[in-house]
């Protein structure tokens, strides 16, 4: 009787998760439902998955629909009677989503659907064969006196679930208000289910509608009819990339022998024995078009000239490495080839594939172009509720003031119990917790299906203006249907950039792709093992900087577990700190079993990367490869609470219980195995990483001023924009502020030179910044202020800005008289209208006074316009403590106590292990140097940071593996120079704490 139940991906509407869907069903003894979200599907999928799991215990069949909404109006609701009819309620709603236009009235004729109209949207002699009309429980006592009792063959049941108690009602109503964007209080009854749509026995459903035996036939018949299923994994993937799997097969033979003889010149038997042995495997799983398909994405970007990264398990392979997919050689890192395919993998290794963030979208519309809106679309992901931004919606919703709300939000713990109100937030807070908002899309997944997309899935068009499914990573996944990864970073933007800069500044072309050198140079490897990698892809924050110092890391294989070593998991169970100690001391630790000596001598014992857990599960522990890759995904984040990995986590116990090993052991094994979690790397995707990491630090060592050009121009680096212009300074750059002649949009480097970009003020309209280059190019330089005004188009506020920051500087005038004349060019309150003159009309010649001017006025208008100055921040300090050390003394005062000066470059926050609040620091000295502190939580308390600055910072010097840190013992925020007025001498000192 159930064919209208609601659950929590009804956004906004629904409360009931899939899990609590069937939890209801079970309760009521209900053994038939059909699932139909308003206009959406995201659900279906995950509820046949939880009814699979507990088949053993309770038989639920979900088949599927979608309830069709217009402006929160119910329209009609569509149930598919067979796979087809659900691909034709996808494709009826994907129409209308992605045309942006509303829902019809009335819906088209369905080959295999039903509809149901709710009571008073139809009459039922203008209804189609398959088309009904719902009657709720309380709209029953009108039937005996409407005309709707005349029709009794076209009427059936229609009872919704949307929750499962009065709780949920009231968090439904809350969800509802957050929606329409409205006070509880004023939410209208219109906008929200009726208080009855609740699950119960079927028996109790039936009672209300006894009189009408016609209505509940009805209803079962149509419930029996509708079965709509899918056959769970496999691969639902483009089976071909050519006219057929046997075309495929040699076409990719033939690409990565090709590939091969590239690659590897002097080659051993074994090498070949490998790429067969690959392609063997390929072809058994017909896995041909899923290679074929990431070397047509990969050809390309080599065709457009787009710079790209191929990662993922799929690195682990020869084949994508003869491709071209990968640079990342499994010979020479000795890569675990089961981690990239096993005869017992049903899904196909992972290409994740890196595009610069400029040209992803490029690629992504390749793609979709390519196999056509029928068979590719991107994946979803749910945004959804969390944290301080429910807080803040649920304020709204009571209606509390801002101030309240904010207080709320910075200052949970002290306002939980203030009132009632509060309290009542703070419970449904919990309620909303993690509940899918809105659907959102995935960071770059990629589906390419054999059959048509809208088989499984509704596509939907978010703001980005690309279609996406209406389920997320794990649904494809259970579906059966493998993603690829068309993922975007800045880092790729930084590389091709400078190489552009470098031919443009040097006129030297660079070859960014000769690895095999790069990893052998010795000026880059010292650069690596001083952790001088500012700008550098994945290697830049002061973690890893600390980590590269730690393990004096001048090699490439060194930095590949690096790359993995960092990640939270591995560092937080103390196993980052054994690998540093073993890499040092290699004949002074013990293997905690012999096995494991024979599985990972390269890593010492250590377990770094995700390979690892599955040599350990699979030689240590006896799991077969099919459970031992159940346990990796699991380690990695992925259905890590789901039954089939609990069994595979009892039957690692059982047999390490079988084969003897000691408990002790077992048991920290699977510690280290655990730390794991959501965190690990396989081996190719470090790899990968510090491919591109040798790039960076390739163009960091030789051409530092155009690389730091590149990063700034990237936006997309650890640190504020403002460090990487102070690293071109320590390599030697002469910077200069915005200048309408010299300057670009972005960032531009001429020689030694460096021009900083207009898109870098603040309050610039971007279309002014854009237009002073393109006037300059058109016409030439600005001979004078007149002249700019006279020929782009500008107000007098913007055009302070700019002569503020000095880009008049050419006129040989200072900022205030420039400001005089500009304010003498334009009306009180108005622009000047631009106008290209036939004749240069000269400025008139006004008579000025006389300004005073200081140095450091320069410095506080960029302070004030860009957020930083240009110049050494250091000139803005007043004076220099006679007892202060430089960062370069530090390993020389191990032990002691020191005094030094930092200006502030980065924080991070963390918690003790008994959740205290901690804080680690990262500074410049004088020099320009880096140091880093460490803040214990009653320093925390009793000196805090105070943002952005200058700091006085007295501690002890602690080493660790050779790398100096400052325990700090206080601290004190320092004072600026205070800007100076005309009342003001230039030296006093502004206290800024």
């Amino acid at each position: 009787m159930y064919f209208n139940c609601h659950t929590c991906y009804s956004f906004k509407y629904g409360v009931l998760t899939p899990e609590a869907l069937f939890a209801e069903a079970k309760r009521c003894g209900v053994h038939k439902i059909i699932l139909t979200d308003i206009n959406n599907t995201s659900a279906y999928i995950e509820m046949q998955r939880i009814c699979r799991e507990h088949a053993d215990e309770y038989q639920l069949e979900v088949s599927a629909g979608i309830e069709f909404r217009r402006n929160h109006e119910l329209l009609y609701i569509g149930l598919a009677i067979n796979n087809a009819g659900f691909e034709e309620l996808n494709r009826f709603l994907s129409y209308y989503n992605l045309k942006q236009m509303p829902l019809p009235s009335a819906a088209p004729r369905f080959d295999n659907c039903f509809i149901i109209y709710p009571m008073g949207k139809k009459a039922p002699e203008a209804l189609y064969e398959n088309e009904y009309i719902g009657i709720r429980p309380f709209e029953v006592p009108r039937l005996l006196s409407s005309a709707y009792n005349l029709h009794s063959s076209k009427l059936v049941a229609l009872h919704s679930v949307t929750f499962a108690s009065r709780v949920d009602f009231n968090t439904h109503r809350l969800l509802r208000a957050i929606d329409v964007n409205t006070v509880l209080s004023k939410l209208d009854t219109s906008l929200q289910a009726h208080p009855g749509e609740v699950m119960m026995p079927v028996s109790e459903i039936m009672s209300w509608y006894w009189q009408h035996p016609r209505i509940i036939s009805n209803t079962q018949r149509i419930l029996e009819v509708c079965r709509v299923t899918f056959e769970p994994g496999g691969n639902k993937n483009k089976k071909t990339y050519g006219s057929s799997r046997a075309e495929d097969h040699d076409h990719l033979r033939s690409k990565a022998l090709e590939g091969f003889q590239r690659r590897y010149l002097n080659y051993s038997a074994y090498a070949m024995e490998r790429l067969l042995k690959e392609l063997h495997v390929i072809a058994d799983r017909e896995f041909e078009s899923y290679f074929l398909i990431s070397l047509d994405i990969v050809e390309y970007a080599r065709h457009r000239n787009f710079a790209y990264v191929g990662r993922g398990s799929g690195a682990n392979s020869m084949v994508a490495y003869c491709l071209g997919i990968t640079e990342v050689d499994p010979i020479e890192l000795d890569l675990y080839f089961e981690r990239f395919l096993n005869p017992y993998r049903s899904s196909p290794p992972d290409f994740d594939i890196d595009f610069s963030w400029k040209e992803r979208d490029d690629v992504i519309e390749y793609v979709l172009k390519k196999y056509g809106p029928d068979h590719a679309i991107l994946l979803a992901s749910f945004n959804t509720f969390q944290g301080r931004s429910v807080l803040r919606e649920l304020g709204k919703v009571f209606g509390l003031p801002p101030a309240e709300i904010d207080a709320l939000v910075d200052h949970p713990a002290r306002m939980q119990e203030k009132d009632e109100i509060t309290r009542l937030i703070f419970r449904y807070a919990r309620r909303l917790h993690d509940l899918p908002q809105h659907l959102s899309i995935h960071a770059g997944g990629l589906l390419i299906t054999e059959l048509p997309v809208y088989a499984y899935t509704a596509a939907d068009l978010p703001p980005k203006g690309f279609p996406i499914s209406h389920f997320d990573m794990y649904g494809a996944e259970d579906m059966g249907i493998h993603k690829f990864d068309i993922l975007s970073q800045r880092g790729l933007g930084h590389i091709k950039d400078t190489v552009a800069l470098v031919k443009k500044n040097r006129s030297t072309d660079i070859d960014i792709n000769k690895i095999s050198a790069f990893k052998k140079d010795p000026r880059i490897n010292r650069q690596l093992a001083e952790g001088k990698a500012m700008g550098c892809f994945y290697i830049e924050s002061p973690a890893m900087r600390m980590l590269l110092g730690k393990l004096r890391c001048d090699n490439y294989i060194t930095l590949v577990a690096a790359s993995s070593i960092i990640r939270p998991g591995v560092a937080r169970s103390g196993m980052m700190r054994e690998y540093i100690y073993r890499h040092h001391n290699p004949g002074k630790f013990q293997y905690i079993h012999p096995r494991m000596e024979e599985l990972m001598r390269e890593s010492y014992g250590v377990m770094v990367y995700q390979e690892d857990v599955i040599k350990v599960a699979h030689h240590f522990a006896g799991l077969d490869l099919a459970e031992a890759d159940i346990l990796r995904r699991g380690m990695s984040g992925k259905f890590r609470s789901r039954a089939e990995f609990q069994k595979v986590e009892q039957k690692f116990f059982e047999n390490c219980r079988q084969k003897g090993y000691p408990d002790e052991i077992t048991r920290e094994v699977w510690r280290q195995i655990e730390s794991f979690s959501g965190y690990s790397f396989s081996k190719a995707h470090s790899a990968s990483y510090a491919v591109e990491s040798y790039q960076s630090l390739y163009l960091k060592t030789y051409f530092p001023i155009e690389f730091m050009v590149g990063v700034i121009n990237n936006f997309g680096g650890f640190y504020r924009t403002e460090m990487y212009f102070h690293e071109a300074r320590m390599a030697g750059a002469h910077i200069e502020p915005p200048c309408v002649n010299h300057s670009e949009y972005l960032t531009s480097v001429c020689g030694q030179t460096l021009y900083t970009g207009f898109i870098h003020m603040k309050s610039l309209e971007q279309k002014i910044g854009l237009s002073i280059p393109e006037e300059r190019q058109r016409h030439g330089s600005y001979r004078s202020l007149q002249d700019f005004i006279s020929r782009v188009p500008i107000g007098l506020e913007q055009l302070n800005l700019l002569i503020k920051i000095g880009a008049f500087r050419s006129t040989g005038l200072s900022v205030r008289a420039l400001l005089w004349q500009a304010r003498l060019q334009f009306t009180e309150g108005k622009s000047l209208r631009h106008s290209k003159s036939l004749f240069d009309n000269p400025a008139g010649d006004y008579a000025l006074p006389e300004f005073e001017r200081h140095p450091l006025d320069d410095a506080f208008y960029q302070l004030e316009i860009l957020g930083f100055p240009l110049c050494d921040p250091f000139s803005l300090l007043p004076e220099a403590f006679d007892d202060e050390i430089q960062a370069a003394q530090l390993n020389a005062c191990q032990g002691k106590k020191v005094k030094i000066t930092g200006y502030l470059v980065t924080t991070k926050n963390t918690h003790t292990k008994d959740h205290k609040l901690m804080h680690f620091g990262t500074f410049i000295d004088r020099s320009g140097m880096y140091f880093d502190t460490t803040h214990f939580p009653n320093i925390c308390h009793a000196f805090p940071f105070r943002g952005k600055g200058f700091y006085c910072i007295e501690g002890k010097v602690l080493e660790d593996f050779g790398y100096p840190m400052i325990e700090v013992v206080s601290m004190q925020k320092l004072p600026m120079y205070k800007r100076k007025t005309p009342d003001e001498p230039h030296s006093q000192a502004l206290n800024t704490q």
